[in-house]
This record gives C-alpha cells, sequence and structure tokens, in this order.
C-alpha cells in the first residue's frame, strides 16, 4: 500500500536512486503517482519524464534495469529514496555508471 505521499504542484515527487549493496548514489529522477505504482507492481523503477512528458521505464532501451529492493519516503513525506540492484552498465545516459560523476571545487 502506497502512502500518502507529498506531491508539488505538477503531481510529482523526487526519486532518488541509489545502488543497495553499495550505498552508491547513481541518480535522481521525477516519479508521479502512477509512475510509483508502476514501479511498485513491475519491482523495476518507472519514471515520468518531464522533457518528453511521458512514463520510462529505466533501461528499457539500454539494457540498464534497476531492480528494486526497498522504497523508503523521508520525515517530510515528499522525497523518495529507491534502493536498487542496478543491471547493465550504469544508472547515466552519458555511459556513467552513476550521474553524480562531475564535482564543483572549491
Amino acid at each position: 500500500m502506497i502512502p500518502k505521499l507529498k506531491y508539488d504542484e505538477k503531481g510529482l515527487i523526487p526519486a532518488i536512486i541509489q545502488e543497495h549493496e553499495t550505498g552508491e548514489v547513481l541518480m535522481m529522477a521525477y516519479m508521479n503517482e502512477q509512475s510509483l505504482e508502476m514501479t511498485i507492481e513491475t519491482g523495476y523503477t518507472h519514471f515520468w519524464s518531464r522533457s518528453r512528458q511521458k512514463y520510462w521505464k529505466k533501461g528499457e532501451t539500454s539494457g540498464s534495469l534497476q531492480e528494486i529492493k526497498k522504497i523508503y519516503y523521508d520525515c517530510d513525506e515528499d522525497t523518495l529514496l529507491i534502493k536498487v540492484k542496478q543491471h547493465g552498465n550504469g544508472a547515466c545516459h552519458t555511459g556513467e555508471r552513476t550521474c553524480f560523476y562531475r564535482t564543483i571545487e572549491r
């Protein structure tokens, strides 16, 4: 059962995707209520694309699927943390393992 979550004015909630074994943060994307339901039903991450205005299953074309291990939500009920087993080359569309591969130097 999906708890009552706080979606933004566009019906979206941020989802932080983390490798369940290593704790590595892989990516952040947005979900709406339907994509969260699809994620729970299939066992693989589904998101809402803000730019394309459609649902997408992570890895559907690349083979880099994200198998759900656990879904958490924060104390404010407005952010998801999804622990996954990352299949394929990685999470980032650039070919990197994680979307967080760049740093800002001080």
